[in-house]
């Protein structure tokens, strides 16, 4: 009969010997080997200890093991962050970015992990996110253009990104939006016929792509719609048609 083969328990465990906690913690069953235990290089047992004795945080945030410096940060009263504003780990300086308190973010937007600043760029009170606006990177810029004031947004219309550049379609204020009418991206030009007040669809009437043209159709008035008959794309014209159709029928019928 063959026997089940026994896994191997891989849980890491530190050498309570030298802990400095063996006396106090250990002796009165606060902390764990292999479960809650600060020593051990293990983010979870660290976590743990943490979770169970914030108070003894302090004395690990300039740590060696970055593991347990950024673990220890999320347990540090406000006023112990400071020093790890420039900790070498992007780890520990990513639990800052989402810590300390909104005066100090501008002290990480030009940090050099993307991730600090996208979180940064999610934080930031509206009123200095300008300020990451030429971010080199792209996703950064995509958070900036969530949440910049719809009034500012006009410094992103011609950002190099796509993505960036269709978020700032859809935000910003409508009276703008003609300045995004020549995008290289249909799907931006598309999002702009679809917003765009009415008067102003006659600069995409035109446009080089035929779905553009139908959702100026879809919205324009009569008198451009009378332009749109004979366009090249049977579905455009034909859309013209029947909405002139029914826009006479409509202004007959309120005579």
């Amino acid at each position: 009969m063959l026997s089940a083969t026994v896994e191997p328990d891989l849980t890491p465990l530190a050498d309570c010997g030298g802990c400095q906690f063996r006396d106090s913690l250990l002796a009165a069953g606060a902390c764990k080997p292999g479960d809650r235990c600060v020593a051990a290089n293990s983010g979870r047992q660290i976590d743990r200890f943490f979770k169970a004795h914030p108070g003894i945080a302090p004395q690990y945030s300039q740590d060696p093991f970055w593991e347990r410096r950024a673990i220890a940060a999320r347990y540090l009263p406000t006023n112990k962050l400071e020093p790890l504003l420039t900790d070498p780990d992007e780890a520990v300086r990513r639990v800052l970015a989402y810590r300390v308190p909104l005066e100090w973010l501008t002290l990480l937007r030009n940090d050099s992990d993307r991730e600090v600043r996208i979180t940064v760029a999610d934080r930031l009170p509206e009123h200095e996110l300008e300020l990451m606006a030429e971010d080199p990177d792209y996703l950064v810029r995509v958070y900036v253009a969530r949440r910049l004031p719809q009034g500012r947004l006009f410094r992103l219309v011609a950002d190099s990104d796509s993505e960036v550049r269709r978020i700032v379609a859809t935000r910003i204020p409508r009276v703008s939006l003609g300045l995004m009418a020549q995008d290289a991206e249909v799907e931006i030009r598309r999002i702009v016929a679809q917003r765009m007040d009415v008067d102003d669809l006659a600069m995409l009437s035109q446009d080089p792509d035929w779905t553009v043209r139908y959702e100026v159709a879809l919205r324009a008035d009569a008198d451009l719609l009378r332009q749109m008959l004979h366009d090249p794309e049977p579905d455009v014209g034909q859309t013209a048609q029947q909405r002139l159709e029914t826009l006479t029928q409509s202004c007959s019928h309120d005579d």
